[in-house]
């Protein structure tokens, strides 16, 4: 194994492609299905009804949150599975699923206390959360309806439906001020958040499903089961794609924008491109299951995850 690898590192070199492993692995308990960061510090969500946050300088963890188990359809006590997680100002959010009817469950966790804010009678099929600010949090509906959930009054400032297609990931910029989302149809729909109208459509890169998005610096990345990895310039609405191997699950882009990352084969290989440039920099081998999640640190430093216990950190140059 260790030939092959140090071969596939001097294929890198001559062809001008670094070829990396993981610079760290970090074992959770269950499958990790969401991560934020906090600084140094890593969060991670898991389908056995787990928030755990890692220090990445410590090397260890140093908080985890467990929420109630939920009934399945046969009836049985079974972890709740953590599918969308945040974290802001000493408040942690954790979505997850409540066995009912396709509907949610969201809570929030501060001072070392976790109190449910929506519940299965609500009826509310939400896929993804994030802090827009310590009172907002943006909430991604299945049915591609973006709404604005008040934390202090329980309530939802608006909803909107975006289109018919089925909802699959957004992401927030740098001030929180604009999301995109990804939906089945492959158009991405730029939003204002205080309002919920929408700016702007990105159209033509992907033909299918957008299954994953990122947002940095004016530029939006989308992981597409075309096997197109789309890169735009909100600004003018223009894009590029890059051609992958297989199906892919999953983007980040670096908080410059200058780098892109796409898991471009059936090997579950992250592959780094500048974005500007299109040129491939860097390969990262080692992640061993489909990837739900890719998010740079700074320039030089990432994390994965993917349906199963391990989370990784790359180093790249």
């Amino acid at each position: 194994m260790r030939a092959v690898f140090l071969l596939l590192l001097w294929m890198g070199a001559l062809f001008g492609v670094e070829t990396y492993g993981p610079a760290l692995q970090i074992e959770v308990n269950g499958m990790a299905k969401d991560i934020v960061l906090d600084g140094d510090r890593l969060c991670i969500g898991t389908d056995t009804g787990r928030l755990q946050v890692y220090d990445t300088i410590q090397k260890a963890f140093v908080k985890e949150i467990t929420i109630p188990d939920i009934k399945d359809f046969t009836g049985e006590q079974v972890p709740a599975t953590v599918f969308s997680i945040d974290y802001r100002n000493g408040k942690y959010i954790l979505l997850s699923d409540s066995g009912i009817g396709g509907y949610s469950n969201l809570w929030v966790h501060e001072n070392n206390q976790t109190r449910q804010l929506i519940d299965p009678k609500e009826k509310k099929p939400i896929i993804k959360a994030r802090f827009v600010d310590d009172r907002h949090l943006l909430l991604g509906y299945l049915s591609n309806e973006a709404a604005l959930y008040d934390l202090d009054t329980g309530k939802e400032s608006y909803r909107v439906q975006l289109c018919e297609s089925r909802f699959s990931d957004f992401a927030l910029n740098d001030d929180h001020t604009k999301a995109v989302f990804a939906c089945e149809s492959g158009i991405l729909y730029l939003i204002d958040v205080v309002t919920g109208k929408v700016i702007r459509e990105l159209k033509g890169m992907n033909l299918d499903n957008v299954y994953k998005v990122d947002f940095k610096d004016s530029k939006v990345s989308g992981a597409g089961q075309d096997r197109r990895g789309s890169i735009y310039d909100v600004e003018t609405g223009k894009g590029e794609y890059i051609e992958g191997k297989f199906l892919i699950y999953a983007t980040g882009l670096s908080p410059s924008a200058q780098r892109v990352a796409f898991a471009m084969d059936e090997q579950n290989n992250i592959y780094i491109y500048n974005t500007g440039s299109k040129k491939q920099i860097a390969l990262l081998k080692g992640q061993k299951s489909t990837l739900n999640a890719i998010l740079f640190k700074d320039e030089k430093r990432l994390f994965s995850a993917s349906d199963d216990s391990t989370v990784m950190m790359w180093k790249i140059k």
